[in-house]
């Protein structure tokens, strides 16, 4: 028995920004941008949307995609959720007509969607359902410092979402073993410090007035994270071939969280894999988490380069 994916559907929200827009408030250039991290534009929330509805947009595509309307559980992984209580999941399977089904939210940053694919199969594992929608969503710009030249020009936001059902592992579409990780030793790499239990409880009040600013917006140390990314993703890669006994020439796709298009290359370039099966989208639509992955995949789905059957590892990093 095995989780099979079944659906795969994406979405953007509308607005567009491009690296000349940035550019227009920031202390940068679209060349700057571009040969630092791979990105030309990317897709931002805007007038009222947020995390739910880029969810239920994506959810209702691979649903569709999968040839119904129904699931039996329905697990959302972002960061960046519409308030603190409740989760976004209940609400996200109630407008897509799931109505009382199983649905909660789990948050791993940029590695949110292996660790939900991971979970929503365990689901299938357990008999606790037959199918799951799972889905990546991300209004993630909405916690980054638009004067914030280091990480303003990164992130974007959108939503991609999978279909999983039961099956037979030998079926194309099946998943394979995971390798999951953390250390939480280097979490102030990326965090956002205001809004949590550990600064309400510290503060003198919990207005807004008595926290520093910058404490709302995303804190990155870029340069620890490229090698942390590069180091651990090589080598959950490797990991994960030996468990399979793959090669590297056995992988038709390489696909890798977006985070930045020189961590996808370094991590390629570790495993001696080919641009050309190397797949990227970060040109357009930035990094956006936990919804990276799977708008990768239904980008090279609908392009038709991705096929049923094809061998693809897929990886992410977090701190």
């Amino acid at each position: 028995m095995a989780a099979v994916i079944a659906g795969l559907g994406g979405w953007l929200p509308p607005h567009v920004v491009t690296n000349d827009d940035l550019c227009a408030v920031l202390d940068s250039t679209d060349e700057w941008i571009r040969t630092r991290t791979g990105i030309s534009e990317r897709r931002v929330v805007s007038g009222g949307l947020s995390t739910r509805d880029l969810a239920v947009e994506a959810g209702a595509r691979a649903l569709k995609s999968a040839g119904g309307t129904a699931a039996d559980a329905v697990v959302l992984a972002t960061t960046s959720f519409d308030c603190l209580c409740p989760a976004v999941a209940p609400e996200v399977a109630s407008l897509l007509g799931l109505r009382t089904v199983p649905a909660y939210d789990l948050t791993s940053a940029c590695s949110g969607f292996l660790y939900g694919l991971a979970t929503a199969a365990g689901l299938i594992a357990a008999e606790v359902a037959d199918s799951v929608l799972f889905i990546g969503a991300e209004a993630f710009t909405t916690l980054v410092n638009p004067e914030d030249r280091t990480t303003a020009p990164i992130f974007g936001d959108g939503a991609g979402a999978v279909v999983l059902r039961r099956g037979e592992a030998d079926e194309p579409g099946a998943l394979g073993p995971f390798d999951l990780g953390s250390d939480g030793a280097l979490a102030d790499l990326l965090a956002v410090p205001a809004g949590g239990s550990r600064q309400r409880s510290g503060s003198a009040g919990l207005g807004h007035g008595s926290v520093p600013t910058e404490d709302w917006y995303l804190r990155m140390e870029g340069r620890p994270l490229y090698t942390q990314a590069v180091e651990r993703m090589s080598a959950s890669s490797r990991a994960v071939l030996d468990r399979v006994g793959w090669t590297v020439d056995d992988i038709e796709w390489f696909v890798g969280h977006q985070a930045n298009v020189r961590i996808v290359q370094a991590v390629a370039e570790e495993l001696e894999l080919p641009e050309e099966r190397v797949a990227v989208n970060i040109d357009r639509v930035g990094n956006t988490l936990a919804a990276s992955i799977p708008l990768l995949l239904n980008d090279i789905v609908h392009s038709g380069w991705l096929r049923p059957g094809h061998r693809v590892p897929g990886l992410a990093q977090v701190p």
